[in-house]
């Protein structure tokens, strides 16, 4: 049954006292039983919480309740289980990664989840930029979407030398919850291009209103569910990386020297011993015989 709700929330406004910010914003959602992850840096708050419906509630209360977050959108979920296993508030240089300081009052304009739709259906040219990771995209895209090989956010700027040659086209950006398209936006009008707009509130907004129709695949999100629910009978268009079976399932290589985040099907996920390949199944199947010896060897020494 679900019953466990979950928010996903960001806002770009200033922040005097980040310090005393995530103190406070950190005591009231440990008091309120809430769980999830919020990062509060002098630009804003960016966050995802879950709780059940009355938590969610008396937060998204407490949070209007200051003026600058008055008009804060929240992107809400419903889920089988809290796919957070703790509260946390951090203090960031910037809500969201870019190492560059775009000026966030020029922004691409806002395009709506219906508007795009009919961008789509009315065979108008122009381009639908993912502003997000590579493996995000693996698991879900717009249709005729283009795809940055980017592995995180700070690589944007870089990979945006790759479009320099359509400055001056019509351009869509997207992203899971909207906060990425914000900056991206307002770093691309800053090197230039002419007609940019962002999707407003995102991927999980769009495929609410408007399921079966632009999206394909499914989306990722950053919590231990890895794929959002919103979307679960969407056709898998990603791939096992090792057998190549369709297949959305993303695990962690347990080779630690590896830790690639891959997609991974439950039969190769057990030959592979949980890992992304032969190569690391073996560095791994090393290191626990090695781990063994040493247990066992200390085992016999404390013992004696």
């Amino acid at each position: 049954m679900k019953n466990i709700h979950v928010i996903l929330f960001y806002k770009f406004a200033e922040i005097n006292n980040p310090n005393n910010f995530a103190k406070l914003h950190l005591e009231y959602c440990k008091n309120s039983g809430l769980l999830g992850k919020v990062l509060v840096a002098e630009e804003g708050i960016n966050g995802s919480l879950s709780g059940n419906k009355d938590q969610i509630e008396l937060y998204k209360s407490y949070l209007t309740s200051q003026e600058q977050f008055s008009d804060i959108v929240f992107k809400e979920e419903l889920s089988t289980f809290h796919p957070f296993k703790k509260m946390i508030v951090i203090i960031k240089r910037e809500i969201i990664r870019m190492d560059q300081d775009p000026d966030m009052k020029r922004t691409g304009k806002y395009i709506s989840a219906k508007q795009l739709l009919g961008l789509y259906n009315s065979g108008e040219e122009f381009i639908i930029l993912d502003v997000r990771n590579r493996y995000e995209s693996e698991v879900g895209k717009f249709k005729n979407a283009l795809i940055p090989e980017i592995d995180s956010f700070r690589e944007f700027p870089k990979a945006l030398q790759n479009l320099k040659d359509k400055k001056d086209k019509k351009i869509i950006t997207y992203c899971t919850g909207g906060i990425r398209c914000e900056k991206a936006t307002a770093y691309m009008i800053e090197e230039g291009f002419t007609d940019v707009s962002q999707l407003k509130d995102g991927v999980i907004n769009f495929c609410q209103e408007y399921p079966d129709t632009a999206w394909v695949g499914k989306c990722f999100v950053f919590d231990q569910r890895l794929i959002s629910e919103i979307d679960p009978e969407n056709e898998i268009i990603s791939g096992c990386i090792h057998c190549s079976n369709k297949c959305d399932r993303y695990v962690n290589c347990k080779n630690i020297p590896c830790d690639d985040l891959v997609i991974l099907c439950e039969k190769c996920d057990e030959e592979l011993r949980g890992c992304c390949s032969e190569k690391c199944s073996r560095e791994y199947t090393e290191h626990l015989k090695k781990k063994s010896l040493n247990n066992q060897g200390y085992k016999v020494k404390a013992t004696a």
